[in-house]
Formats: C-alpha cells, sequence, structure tokens
C-alpha cells in the first residue's frame, strides 16, 4: 500500500467532486449559483453590505418571500452574512463574505456577457421562432 501526504489526500477528495455525477454536492451548489435572484443579490452586495429594503428595491421584481429565501439560502452556503444591531425597528443588514466575494470576478462576467450580448440572444431566438413556425 502506498502511503499518501495529506496534501495529496486532499487533493484527491477535491478532485472527487464530479457536477456530472448525480449525486455529487456540487450540484446543488451549481443549481444555487445558477439562479438568477442569487446572481443579481450578489452583485447588489458587490459595493458593500445592504439592508433588506435596499435589496428588495435594487432588485426589482424578486417577491419579499423569493429574497428571504435567497438570502436564507446563500447565507447557508457562506456566501452572505446577516448582521442584526438591535434597534427600533431592528436592522438587518446583509454583506458578502470572503467566498461570496471570491465568488464575484465570475458574476460580473456573467452579468456583463448577458448585458453585452442580450441583442445577439434576442436576434437567435427571433430567428429559432420563425424558422419553427
Amino acid at each position: 500500500m502506498t502511503t499518501r501526504t495529506a496534501a495529496q489526500r486532499r487533493e484527491e477528495a477535491r478532485l472527487a467532486y464530479n457536477a456530472y455525477i448525480a449525486a455529487c454536492p456540487s450540484r446543488k451548489l451549481l443549481d444555487t449559483l445558477s439562479d438568477k435572484w442569487v446572481s443579481l443579490v450578489l452583485s447588489a452586495l458587490a459595493d458593500g453590505p445592504r439592508r433588506y429594503s435596499e435589496l428588495a428595491r435594487i432588485v426589482a421584481g424578486v417577491s419579499q418571500k423569493m429574497l428571504t429565501q435567497t438570502l436564507r439560502a446563500m447565507e447557508r452556503d457562506g456566501l452572505v452574512a446577516r448582521a442584526v444591531t438591535p434597534s427600533v425597528p431592528v436592522r438587518v443588514d446583509y454583506r458578502l463574505t470572503p467566498l461570496g466575494e471570491d465568488l464575484m470576478p465570475l458574476m460580473r462576467a456573467i452579468k456583463t456577457w448577458a448585458e453585452v450580448h442580450m441583442e445577439a440572444v434576442e436576434a437567435a431566438r427571433e430567428a429559432y421562432d420563425r424558422a419553427g413556425s
């Protein structure tokens, strides 16, 4: 039996995550990260902490229920931190964690790509719809 170093064991464990395998936990994380509300909330928090009401205002169209669910999922995954300040009324702020900040360059790139290429995507959709009818 070959002896492996701790670093080798960690590398093997890291490589064991494979999102193509149905039972892989990284699938659930990918599901969370691909949610439109998650990407918009991450973008809204990129410039610093925000109150719940600020997030609701910035992320147009999100319901109170969906924003709450999204923030809870992001907090559970370690992407955002929630801070409660006892006051009247109670103040709740959300901020990106170091893990959430590490994700931001990727999310910014996806958001920018979507904004830059939207016209081409709309043209492709129209062409597809015309060809199908």
